[in-house]
């Protein structure tokens, strides 16, 4: 596996490493937990599947502004403010999803928890590096690109088993979500800060994305397969719950949860098992068992299996952890302190702009076709991505230095 080659390794600070990766999880998790709530808003408040992919698309267009505007501001203000920031939004965004009665509030809530999760996608993930021990080499890049994934699991776990088994799950769900946020605001208030304030800051606001020019060579593959696995969670964030409800033939929002996170949870395995190979190397087998996977997904929505669906979905999950994982580990190779946020900034820019892209169009095609028929534009998608990721990945070459692979958690 790469390691950070002549750049600024992090400080190994472990009460800001915890902190950090804390609010990571818990900030995705409160950003999944109203996906089990959708069959509920569409039977009793009249919401239908383009209203649910209107929302997902205001979220990821609430964290592409964050990104943007907010990308690189804790490399001036300091980690700790921004992930304080990150977290008020989502708990602002909470508690607006409480009051959901019709779409408006539901996007509202969700453009919300957007903002909050894109300050996460770039401050906080530098908090982490920073803060990250220097052996095992191999820990910040798998926290940083897993974490969301290990969020949205237990997010959409959680709050699935709360409207199957608590009361009043509209208020439950996020009041328990709410609770988890102002753990990590007490997390972050008590751990160091790892970058001193410097000036600039309102000259950072201006949108803009970067990353250094040693890793722009590794942009148009690690941006396509950005945009098939992104895109790919981004359908199921919007279309679980139709599909578990009008494919899959079951209401159970416990269900929901179960699926949706078949495709997020294995995604935390198939990470530290691409770190046995070098970045090139784990892109290319990760992107050709995901196209393979995304195409069983296809015919397991055809045929109604859900077994089969929940078998090649937890495959696309573990081999999209095994792809991203090693896209971002070669981009943010030799990275230093001062580009570690603008880098992460733009990574998960692109990340949330392949899955918006895809959600728009989606959203408005779920009005007159079936899902499965839908699935199968995403099934086209993986497969191109998967031919341009054999064709034309590389490794990265950080200030000069050749990437070693080293033998993965325990070899280190």
């Amino acid at each position: 596996m790469s390691t950070l080659v002549g750049s600024d390794r992090g400080t190994g600070t472990p009460r800001a490493f915890l902190a950090a990766s804390a609010c990571l999880v818990v900030a995705f998790a409160a950003s999944s937990s109203p996906i089990p709530l959708y069959n509920g808003y569409r039977s009793q408040e009249g919401l239908t599947n383009a209203d649910l992919a209107v929302a997902v698309v205001t979220y990821f267009a609430g964290t592409i502004l964050a990104l943007l505007v907010l990308g690189r501001l804790s490399t001036h203000v300091g980690r700790r403010p921004m992930a304080l920031a990150s977290l008020l939004l989502l708990l602002a965004g909470a508690i607006v999803l409480c009051f959901v009665d019709s779409a408006p509030p539901l996007a509202v809530g969700r453009f919300l928890m957007g903002l909050g999760c894109g300050i996460a996608s770039s401050a906080v993930m530098a908090f982490v590096v920073d803060a990250a021990p220097a052996r095992p080499p191999w820990l910040a890049t798998v926290v940083t690109s897993q974490a969301p994934m290990l969020g949205l699991t237990l997010g959409a776990l959680g709050s699935g088993a709360i409207v199957e088994h608590g009361p009043a799950p509209t208020i439950t769900v996020y009041a328990v979500a709410i609770a988890a946020l102002a753990v990590c605001v007490l997390l972050v208030l008590r751990a160091p800060e790892t970058t001193p304030r410097t000036t600039g800051a309102l000259a950072s606001l201006r949108p803009r994305a970067s990353v250094p020019a040693r890793a722009r060579p590794l942009l148009p593959v690690a941006a396509l397969i950005f945009l098939a696995t992104w895109s790919m969670g981004a359908f199921y964030q919007a279309f679980v719950p139709a599909i578990v409800d009008g494919q899959l033939g079951t209401s159970n929002a416990l269900v929901v949860g179960l699926v949706f996170s078949s495709y997020m949870l294995p995604s935390v395995l198939g990470a530290p098992l691409g770190g046995l190979l070098r970045p090139a190397a784990a892109q290319r087998l990760g992107m050709t068992v995901f196209a393979l996977a995304v195409g069983g997904v296809v015919l397991a929505l055809l045929s109604g299996t859900l077994g089969g669906f929940l078998v090649a979905s937890a495959v696309a999950g573990a081999a999209q952890g095994m792809a991203v994982s090693a896209a971002i580990r070669g981009i943010m190779a030799g990275a230093s302190a001062a580009e570690r946020a603008p880098t992460m900034a733009a990574i998960y820019l692109l990340c949330y702009i392949g899955a918006m892209l895809p959600s728009l169009v989606s959203g408005q095609l779920s009005r007159g076709l079936e899902l499965p028929v839908i699935a199968l534009g995403y099934g086209v998608l993986a497969a191109l991505a998967a031919l341009v990721t054999l064709l034309l990945a590389r490794e990265p070459s950080p200030a000069g230095a050749p990437v070693t692979a080293v033998r993965g958690p325990r070899g280190s």
